[in-house]
């Protein structure tokens, strides 16, 4: 199922995280399915359990179902200073979800994560890979309400 991707690689150890990018990135659901840590652990000759402890070390790697659009919000303490829980809140209340869920459409996951490394513009929230910044709650719901519309 994954050959077109892993066909691109040479079967090394060393390609295993550009694969498993472009395994999570091809997917509908954003996401790495058991069935894909088998075929690259065959491929690389890597046992499934390394596979697995680097989709956990890695929190850009997801092991269940997502959304198409995955929102990462950085929680670092520059942002939490400027406002960022505030900001979270205004998220879950609009998207009718928790941290770590997906709306019921399918159409976003919301996450958090430590850092997105644009401190300046705190806070910061990354959606698939556009960032951010400078966010308000007013900013917030024009962005999200340019996903649903399709014009993102």
């Amino acid at each position: 199922m994954y050959e077109n991707i892993l066909k691109k690689y040479p079967p090394e150890k060393e390609n295993l995280i550009y694969i498993l990018h472009e395994i999570q990135d091809t997917h509908p659901q954003n996401y790495i399915p058991e069935d894909a840590v088998r075929e690259v652990g065959e491929f690389l000759k890597i046992a499934p359990n390394h596979i697995y402890g680097v989709l956990t070390f890695y929190s850009m790697f997801s092991t269940k179902p997502r959304g198409k659009n995955v929102i990462r919000f950085c929680q670092s303490p520059p942002c939490f200073l400027k406002g960022s829980d505030k900001i979270v809140a205004k998220l879950r209340e609009m998207l009718g979800i928790k941290l770590g869920e997906t709306t019921k459409d399918g159409l976003f996951t919301l996450e958090v994560c430590e850092c997105l490394g644009v401190c300046g513009n705190a806070p910061v929230m990354m959606i698939n890979e556009d960032i951010y910044g400078d966010l308000n709650e007013d900013k917030i719901v024009k962005i999200i309400e340019d996903y649903k519309g399709g014009l993102k």
